[in-house]
């Protein structure tokens, strides 16, 4: 695959009828991309650095495939992306890299609404995974929730092989993953199954609206509208979504790192759902989550990188930069303490000068096909970009 250059500040023809916001994604795509690779970027470093793409294979692959998923909802793909040749290329890699499970779940969702053929040994080999069900068992919820995602978005592109699949997949997360609090666990058990992430929530929810449309499935509806709701309770006074929770109470146990791409791609997506069926609140959070990057945050400051096209990555407490400890027993004590998150003195959080393919990956799906928020869609942030003459 060949992107052909473009110039800072221009447009291609071939993709003017996009947003200004997918405009802008796209920009920033291009300087992710890694013509040796054929494919885009683990990390583009904020830092100042004067090779400032970092590719790890098995995270740039799987981000190239989350970057092909939202490529299948602009209304137009630049003219120098490949999109068969990049997935299949990217695809390829999966079963010779040790990618982690989800990794899967993402191709399986990505040739689907690409209407691309999996590679067959990607094929057997999740076959494979899906008929062992003894192996669910480690599943974490980030694999179970995109590869059930997967399964259906398959099933509906008329691939019926993978229908068996689905109904012991949601069996199992309904029975595994949900609480009462209306959060998911991350895991099927163990001691960290109550400590759940954003994106735990974000991955089976999408995947319970996913399977509830398909199979007429109320109660998987009704998990993922219960989650949306609790999720809405518990957003931020800045519109920030939390990172972490404790899922059988259904707390925030600590708002950092606050991520970029959960305001402006996750939760949209969850959200685009959410609206569709009418759960109270939802378009308003959407919003208000968004305008967070604008500068509508603790901070004050807009998060992206209009230059790039690019965003910064989080606000995160000063001094847990480079570690995750802190955090991990600052969530301990909370969960057993009984005690509530709160945002920290914004004097104390800083950014982590970063950005990542999939997050732009994130905007392309979130808002490529989306006509009726122009708020956010065209807002001045996003630049106005000219088609050459």
């Amino acid at each position: 695959m060949n992107i052909s250059p473009i110039k800072s500040g221009t447009l291609m023809p071939d993709f003017s009828q996009n947003s200004p916001l997918v405009r802008y994604a796209l920009r920033g795509l291009e300087r992710c991309w890694l013509p040796e690779h054929g494919c885009w970027s683990h990390i583009y470093h904020l830092d100042g650095r004067a090779s400032p793409n970092e590719s790890l294979r098995r995270s740039d692959v799987f981000y190239t495939l989350n970057v092909l998923l939202g490529m299948s909802r602009i209304r137009d793909v630049p003219g120098g992306i490949n999109l068969s040749e990049t997935f299949h290329r990217n695809a390829d890699e999966l079963t010779a890299l040790s990618v982690p499970k989800y990794a899967l779940g993402m191709a399986l969702w990505a040739s689907a609404e690409l209407g691309f053929e999996l590679p067959e040994q990607v094929r057997r080999q999740v076959k494979a995974l899906l008929s062992d069900q003894s192996g669910w068992e480690s599943f974490r919820a980030q694999d179970l929730g995109m590869l059930l995602t997967g399964v259906v978005a398959q099933a509906r592109a008329g691939d019926k092989e993978w229908v068996r699949f689905a109904a012991p997949l949601y069996r199992f997360l309904e029975e595994r993953f949900s609480s009462g609090s209306g959060l998911f666990f991350d895991a099927a058990s163990g001691f960290r199954r109550r400590f759940a992430s954003f994106a735990t929530q974000i991955y089976l929810s999408i995947a319970c609206y996913h399977y509830g449309e398909f199979a007429g499935e109320a109660s998987a509806l009704a998990n993922a509208d219960a989650c949306v709701r609790k999720l809405i309770a518990l957003q931020g006074p800045d519109g920030e979504w939390p990172w972490f929770f404790d899922a059988a109470a259904g707390r925030v146990l600590d708002f950092y790192e606050v991520y970029s791409v959960h305001q402006y791609g996750m939760a949209p997506a969850l959200l685009e759902w959410a609206e569709r069926y009418r759960v109270p609140g939802a378009r308003n959070a959407l919003i208000k989550g968004f305008n967070w990057v604008l500068g509508k945050n603790q901070l004050r400051r807009s998060m992206l990188v209009p230059d790039l096209g690019l965003s910064i990555r989080s606000q995160i407490r000063k001094q847990e930069l480079t570690t995750r400890v802190p955090r991990m027993l600052r969530a301990i004590k909370n969960a057993y303490s009984g005690r509530d998150a709160v945002l920290i003195e914004s004097s104390g959080v800083g950014l982590r000068l970063e950005c990542r393919s999939y997050e732009l990956g994130w905007i392309l799906w979130s808002f490529g096909q989306r006509a009726d928020l122009l708020e956010l869609t065209h807002n001045a942030a996003f630049g106005k970009i000219p088609v050459p003459a």
